[in-house]
């Protein structure tokens, strides 16, 4: 349990029955449900990657309930190329104004998927808000997905994506001394990987790593993996399924890229923000992850919301939670950047 989450008085006892989404998140899967996906785990990837997701379902909302919202959230966006481990990776540029010759931070962001399914479109609504909470550059970049290229040929690419933006930051706005790095899930462990491999290979380390739900070990029988087994829209089923595809064996998920919180040396990261959903499989080992960090003597903050499940945290147009979760990433890249309003 983090620190934050002793100060708000959460308990960390073992929970004897799975938590309950709160109203706007129940709104949200019941939308999913509705479009009628079939289970991750019966497809093959290819037709994964077809189904319907958590974005179709806040778009469906948004459609239904909220017709002036502005989707946008006044962020640009524009779609390039960059260089990736094994050849050109698509990305994705969110800024508060592309046409502004002011440098502002940049972030470079990894979304989920599972290392398999997903894409930039799936993972719109991280980078958009953070973009825009935070006053920063996004550049969200797509990755070499399994099973077409197993591991570790994703983990490859966020390195190559990480030593790109170090050369070109400037190329999109960004500041090329204020970048950090963030991601959800799969994208998660991605991001703290980069920043392992900046600290191991002597890189430019990151000002600051944002870990939404982070895919950071292997147990897979924890407490939250027990108490989630069932749950929607990640439940253990799936990641089950994701592991098959995206390894040559299972044994591979010892490595320290993967298992983070049982392998790797944490020490010499940058400060971090870990953000957990109560109803996730992940919960567990992303609650062992920001102790490990403090632990290790890395500046780290981390709150667990409760009534959320994983996939919450880009669905700020819909979720209260989400839009609490994106202001508290955006807090916390301001401080480590250094440009937060501080009180006189």
């Amino acid at each position: 349990m983090s620190i934050l989450d002793k100060i708000l008085g959460h308990d960390d006892q073992p929970r004897t029955t799975p938590a309950k989404p709160d109203i706007p998140m129940q709104h949200v899967l019941d939308h999913l449900a509705r479009l009628g996906g079939k289970p991750i785990e019966t497809l093959s990837p290819q037709e994964a990657r077809l189904q319907p997701t958590p974005t179709d379902a806040v778009k469906a909302i948004l459609e239904e309930t909220i017709k002036n919202q502005d989707p946008t959230l006044g962020i640009q966006t524009r779609d390039i190329m960059i260089d990736g481990a094994a050849g050109p990776l698509q990305a994705r540029v969110y800024s508060p104004n592309l046409d502004s010759d002011d440098l502002k931070p940049l972030v470079v962001y990894f979304h989920g998927g599972g290392f398999v399914i997903a894409d930039l479109d799936v993972y719109d609504g991280g980078p958009r808000g953070v973009a825009r909470f935070a006053d920063v550059v996004v550049l969200s970049v797509h990755y070499r997905q399994a099973p077409e290229n197993k591991f570790p040929a994703a983990h490859e690419d966020a390195v190559a994506a990480w030593k790109w933006a170090l050369a070109n930051a400037q190329s999109i706005g960004g500041d090329p001394q204020k970048i950090a790095v963030m991601g959800e899930s799969a994208g998660g462990n991605l991001a703290i990987n980069v920043s392992m491999a900046a600290r191991d290979q002597g890189l430019t380390a990151p000002r600051h790593q944002v870990l939404v739900y982070p895919l950071v070990g292997n147990d897979l029988t924890n407490e939250s993996y027990v108490e989630n087994a069932d749950a929607k829209p990640l439940n253990k089923p799936m990641i089950e399924w994701f592991v098959k595809h995206t390894f040559n064996d299972q044994s591979e998920t010892a490595d320290p890229r993967v298992n983070v919180v049982g392998a790797a040396t944490l020490s010499g990261l940058p400060s971090s923000t870990v953000i957990l959903a109560e109803i996730d499989p992940l919960r567990t080992e992303g609650e062992l992850l920001a102790e490990k960090l403090e632990a290790a003597g890395v500046e780290t903050r981390s709150k667990t919301f409760h009534g959320s499940t994983h996939e919450f945290f880009g669905m700020g147009l819909v979720v209260p939670d989400a839009a609490a979760a994106q202001t508290f990433a955006a807090h916390e890249l301001k401080r480590a950047f250094g440009t937060a309003i501080l009180p006189i």
